[in-house]
């Protein structure tokens, strides 16, 4: 696999810096709750530039590392449903006026998009120096898939451990003040609402990062492909949000059909570890060559496949179940 030059590296994570800015700066000017029409647009155009991203990967370098591409963005965008689902609950444990959700969701995306990339140079680091770091990677997306799968699917109540310490150590006032973090109440200068809601967007996704960044170096290794994977799946986050709204807790097979992609991911990563093992205790320190490498096509696939059948399921199973209540604010 050859390498991508790296001026279209350099030029890529420029231009998504501006994109990001413009998407951020348009959602503090307009503050509104989008259309369905309007939000279906933006996850289209969003989708299409990963599209394009993608052939222009195809170009400046080859085949391979547009494949990894897809499949890493297919990958954290599958993901990063469970987060539109706990988002939902953070707007509704706060009541986020609607008009406001769009900041509240564009800044917790950036904060989540910096705590990631950081993230992401830790596991690149960790892959380079360490290469049975692949073991663990693999045992964890594991159980993690078991988890989803099997285990008890706890809603919480929108907060999590750090939004309860900062509650403690930090005067909030009682009410937000539109997309302000700080506001005048009774005289005194206190941070809104708003800002314990950034951080809890921020910090909740930051912890869904534990098992998608693992997942997508079971795809590829290249840093660069992990973070614009990253950033393309979460850029279309918020209109998502707003597009699938109460839909999203009635896709009841979707967490089946991410479970499997985190099992195969979490197989694959175990057998590119066997397959480059340098393990002591394991075949004497060698590799063990017999053991098959999944390739990018293939874990593409499988990605696709597994959606799509968890997608087509939920949708059948909706319209043979009578409608329940939203839980959309």
């Amino acid at each position: 696999m050859t390498q991508l030059p790296l001026a279209f590296e350099i030029v890529s994570l420029v231009v998504l810096v501006v994109i990001l800015a413009a998407d951020l700066i348009l959602a503090f000017k307009r503050p509104h709750v989008p259309s369905f029409k309007e939000a279906t647009l933006w996850v289209v155009f969003y989708v299409a530039l990963a599209l394009v991203f993608a052939v222009l990967m195809l170009v400046f370098g080859d085949g391979e590392h547009a494949g990894q591409f897809l499949a890493g963005w297919l990958t954290e965008y599958s993901l990063s449903i469970d987060n539109l689902f706990v988002f939902v609950i953070i707007m509704s444990r706060f009541n986020v006026p609607r008009k406001y959700q769009q900041e509240a969701l564009m800044v917790g995306i950036i904060i989540a998009l910096v705590l990631r990339g950081i993230f992401i140079l830790i596991g690149a680091q960790l892959i380079e120096s360490l290469s049975w770091i692949f073991y663990i990677f693999g045992a964890f997306l594991l159980y993690t898939a078991f988890k989803q799968a099997f285990g008890k699917q706890d809603e919480g109540d929108g907060e999590n451990a750090f939004v309860r310490l900062l509650r403690k150590r930090v005067n909030i006032a009682p009410d937000f003040d539109g997309a302000k973090v700080r506001t005048t109440f009774d005289g005194k200068r206190m941070f809104t609402p708003m800002l314990i809601v950034f951080l809890a967007l921020g910090s909740t996704d930051l912890l869904f990062a534990l098992d998608s960044i693992p997942a997508i170096f079971g795809i590829t290794e290249s840093p660069f492909i992990v973070f614009t994977a990253n950033v393309f799946a979460l850029m279309g986050l918020r209109q998502l949000y707003f597009l699938l709204g109460g839909l999203l807790e009635k896709l009841v097979y979707l967490h089946y059909g991410i479970a499997f992609i985190l099992a195969f991911i979490g197989v694959k990563l175990v057998l590119h570890a066997l397959h480059e093992n340098q393990l002591p205790f394991l075949n004497g320190g060698e590799p063990i060559t017999w053991v098959p490498d999944i390739d990018t096509w293939t874990s593409l696939a499988v990605i696709i496949l597994s959606m799509t059948v968890a997608t087509v399921a939920s949708l059948i199973k909706m319209r043979r179940t009578p409608a329940a209540p939203s839980l959309h604010p």
